[in-house]
C-alpha cells in the first residue's frame, strides 16, 4: 500500500481550507492518499501587531522547520507570506493557478469604500493597505487589526470599526465572497505581492516529490509571483513593508507580454512613488528587478525606511 502523503499548514480555517484545495489537487493527480498535519506559527500565537514581531517568515517559519525535520512532506502557504530570501533546503515545488488578487471591504450598512462617512474606522493590519486608502484622502481613520477572518468581521459586526480590508481569495476560498460590501479596484489600492497565490513546498532532496507536485504548477501564475516577488527582494523590504505589485500576463503584438505595476507608499498615503513596467513572462524575475531599481532611484528606499 502506498505511503500517506502529509500536508503541513497552519491551523486557521483558511489555511485548513487553501491546504485542503491543494491535497484534493494531488490526490486526483496522483491517487495517493494526503494527511493534513496542523502546525502553529508564531503569528498565529501572537496578537501583536506584524512588525512587533518580526514580520517576514512569522506565519511560515514553523511549517518549514517541520518540512526540514522531516514531520510533513509537504506545506502550503499563502505565498505572500514566503520570505523572498532562498533557502536552500527548500524548493518552491508548485503555484498553482492564483485566486482573484484584489483585496475586499467589508463594511456596516453595505457601504463602498467612496460611501463611508469622514471619520470612520477602516480595520487592517496591513502598512500597504493602510498607506493606500489614505492617500485617497476620503478622511477615513485607518487602525491596525489583527486575527483570523471571522475575527475581523467581528470587529465590523461589533462596531468597533465600520469596515475592514482583507484578500478577497480569502473570502472565495472560504465561500463568503458575498459577504464583501465592495471589491477594490487595483488602480486605487494594489495587492501585496503574491497575494492570492498558494506556495507549495517541499524539501530540495525529496526529487520524488518536487516532480509529482510540479504537476500543480501555473506557468502564468509563476511568472507573475516571480516578478512581484523580486521586485520586493530588490527593495529589501518584507511582507509586512508597505509596497504594492500586481502583475498580469496579457497578450501583445508580439505575444505574450507580463506589465508589472508597484507601489511603495508611507503609511501615512504620502509621499508615495507609483511605477509600472512592460516584460516577457520568460524573463520576470528580470522585470521585478528592472522597475524595482527604478523606484529605488526615485526614493523608495527613503519612504520605507520610517517603516524598517
Amino acid at each position: 500500500m502506498t505511503e500517506s502523503l502529509r500536508l503541513g499548514t497552519r491551523a486557521s480555517e483558511l489555511a485548513r481550507t487553501q491546504s485542503g484545495h491543494v491535497a484534493d489537487r494531488v490526490r486526483e493527480l496522483t491517487g495517493r492518499e494526503v494527511v493534513l498535519v496542523t502546525i502553529s506559527t508564531e503569528g498565529d500565537r501572537s496578537s501583536a501587531p506584524l512588525d512587533q514581531i518580526g514580520g517576514t517568515g512569522v506565519f511560515v517559519a514553523a511549517l518549514r522547520d517541520a518540512l526540514v525535520a522531516g514531520e510533513v512532506d509537504f506545506a502550503v502557504h499563502s505565498l505572500k507570506d514566503l520570505p523572498t530570501a532562498d533557502d536552500p533546503r527548500l524548493v518552491l515545488a508548485a503555484v498553482p493557478p492564483r485566486e482573484d488578487v484584489r483585496d475586499a471591504l467589508v463594511a456596516r450598512d453595505g457601504l463602498t469604500l467612496g460611501e463611508l462617512p469622514p471619520g470612520s474606522r477602516i480595520g487592517t493590519g496591513s502598512p500597504r493597505r493602510a498607506a493606500q486608502i489614505n492617500a485617497l484622502g476620503l478622511g477615513v481613520e485607518v487602525v491596525p487589526i489583527r486575527g483570523n477572518v471571522d475575527t475581523r468581521l467581528g470587529k465590523v459586526r461589533s462596531g468597533e470599526v465600520n469596515a475592514v480590508v482583507l484578500a478577497r481569495a480569502g473570502l472565495l476560498r472560504l465561500g463568503r465572497a458575498d459577504e464583501a460590501t465592495e471589491v477594490l479596484d487595483p488602480i486605487q489600492v494594489l495587492p501585496a505581492p503574491g497575494q492570492g497565490a498558494l506556495a507549495v513546498e517541499c524539501r530540495s532532496d525529496r526529487t520524488d516529490l518536487i516532480d509529482l507536485l510540479g504537476a500543480l504548477d501555473d506557468p502564468d501564475t509563476r511568472a507573475t509571483v516571480t516578478a512581484e516577488r523580486t521586485l520586493l527582494a530588490t527593495l529589501e523590504a518584507g511582507c509586512s513593508a508597505p509596497v504594492g505589485a500586481l502583475a498580469e500576463v496579457a497578450w501583445g503584438d508580439d505575444g505574450d507580454e507580463l506589465w508589472l505595476r508597484a507601489v511603495v507608499a508611507d503609511p501615512s498615503g504620502s509621499p508615495s512613488i507609483r511605477l509600472s513596467a512592460i516584460g516577457v513572462p520568460t524573463d520576470a524575475a528580470a522585470l521585478g528587478l528592472r522597475l524595482a531599481t527604478e523606484m529605488l532611484a526615485e526614493g523608495a528606499d527613503q519612504i520605507m525606511a520610517p517603516v524598517a
